[in-house]
């Protein structure tokens, strides 16, 4: 009878055991917030074939085993944010172009050319995130020190905005583009009856048709590539906005080799190949890809003086900034895009673009409703448009970044009546009680924390 208590003692023992439950993963003593309903914070988070399966207290390692156990030791957890608003595919095949993010004047900006046309295999030199309000002399720089340096050599630029460029003067003749060039929408830049090599907004797209397309491997494989990038820093999920069927093809190529975990719904640029190719069906969608709707640009920005407004820009008289379409081409594709089930996303800067995208918006909508049409940025509305947003359930998808980037030189384009009711966003979220967040990526970091602390503080 003395054995016999032990071993019932070792058989409770084991059989209590064999009950917990075997997963892949346990995570403890974390300060996670689970985003549920109520907000609740958890320290234990159970998972098993890629899934979430329990989350709570320590009480839960008494229920799962595993042979993977991370002690968190009291960091936070939180649940993959979702960037509403960025050019993921953009980012990723620009890979190999001169990254002019942050650099201090344009003196920077040539030194850094120099040194990427030493190894640069390409036959044009291509760069982007120049940005002249971060430079002591704030004006737009000129093609002459690059004409001299690279005569023979195509020079494109794009500012960081990707509402206007630099270039040198053979990538202008390739281009074709000279004093006489004119176009709806766009700006060729001209001072003393010269080019300066700045050309805005809708004069950009003469040159990208003349740009060095990549291959299909080479896009599959930078798309691939470029998503470790974003897992770092907490995005899982992204919305896209504004690409071309072939980089839809190039995504689902992707998927297929199992490699792209990324989580994307993509807004389809306003051109006919894809109203022809999407517009009459259902829109697509799968566990990682969403093809939702289609992404309009009705002005430029205010960094490179294209956003619209309704009163002259402040430091440039008689400049109002334009619309990138008239506004009967802007009404055609909104009734156009409404009687199907897409969204229908409008980049919309300044006031004046603003309030004609809204009215658009109302006539095409007629009431309150869950089709969920976006105003891109926002940035600039004047007061008594704001109410439009709320009656016709439009969303404002905002970018907090770009306030925290604009705020050295935004007094400057707009004076401080107008900048009083720029960058709204709570008046913005109370139009409808809730409201998207993105970066805009590249033209903001991709970190979403940023956008956190901006939003917030």
């Amino acid at each position: 009878m003395k054995l016999f208590y032990p071993l019932i003692l070792l058989f409770l023992f084991a059989t209590s055991c064999s009950t917990k439950k075997n997963v892949d993963l346990i995570i403890h003593h974390a300060i996670i917030y689970t985003m549920n309903k109520k907000f609740e914070k958890a320290t234990t988070l159970i998972i098993h074939h890629g899934k979430i399966i329990d989350i709570g207290g320590d009480s839960l390692l008494g229920k799962y085993s595993s042979s993977h156990l991370i002690d968190a030791k009291g960091n936070y957890m939180y649940p993959g944010f979702i960037d509403a608003h960025c050019h993921f595919t953009g980012y990723a095949m620009d890979t190999y172009k001169l990254k002019l993010f942050g650099t201090k004047s344009f003196d920077e900006v040539v030194k850094k050319i120099i040194d990427f046309s030493k190894t640069n295999k390409r036959v044009w030199i291509e760069g982007s995130g120049w940005d002249q309000n971060d430079w002591a002399q704030k004006q737009f720089p000129t093609k002459d020190t690059l004409d001299k340096l690279f005569p023979d050599t195509p020079v494109f630029l794009l500012r960081i905005d990707g509402h206007a460029a630099l270039l040198n003067q053979k990538a202008l003749d390739i281009a074709k583009i000279n004093s006489s060039t004119k176009m709806e929408g766009g700006e060729i830049e001209i001072k003393n009856e010269k080019l300066t090599g700045i050309i805005i907004d809708n004069a950009i797209d003469i040159v990208k048709k003349v740009l060095p397309v990549l291959t299909k491997d080479e896009s599959v494989n930078y798309i691939i590539a470029t998503q470790n990038e974003f897992f770092k820093v907490g995005l899982t999920s992204i919305v896209e906005c504004g690409v071309q069927k072939n980089i839809i093809d190039d995504l689902i190529i992707a998927y297929k080799k199992d490699s792209l975990k990324l989580r994307t719904t993509m807004m389809l640029l306003c051109n006919q190949e894809n109203f022809t190719s999407y517009l009459q069906t259902k829109p697509y969608k799968t566990e990682h890809l969403h093809i939702a709707g289609f992404k309009l640009f009705a002005d430029g920005s205010l960094g490179s003086r294209g956003a619209f407004l309704l009163n002259d820009y402040s430091d440039r008289s008689h400049h109002v900034g334009a619309l990138l379409l008239s506004l009967d081409s802007l009404n055609k594709i909104a009734l156009q895009i409404a009687p199907s089930s897409y969204q229908l996303c409008t980049h919309a800067i300044g006031d004046a673009a603003n309030r004609k995208v809204l009215e658009i918006y109302a006539n095409a909508l007629l009431h309150k409703n869950d089709r969920r049409w976006r105003i891109e940025h926002a940035q600039v509305v004047d007061k008594k448009d704001l109410h439009l947003f709320g009656e016709y359930s439009i969303i404002p998808s905002v970018q907090p970044t770009h306030a925290t980037s604009d705020m050295y030189w935004a007094e400057e384009r707009i004076g401080k009546e107008r900048l009083a009711e720029a960058y709204a966003y709570n008046e913005l979220l109370k139009q409808n009680n809730w409201m998207p967040l993105g970066t805009d990526f590249p033209v903001e970091g991709l970190n979403p924390l940023n956008t956190f602390c901006a939003a917030v503080f």
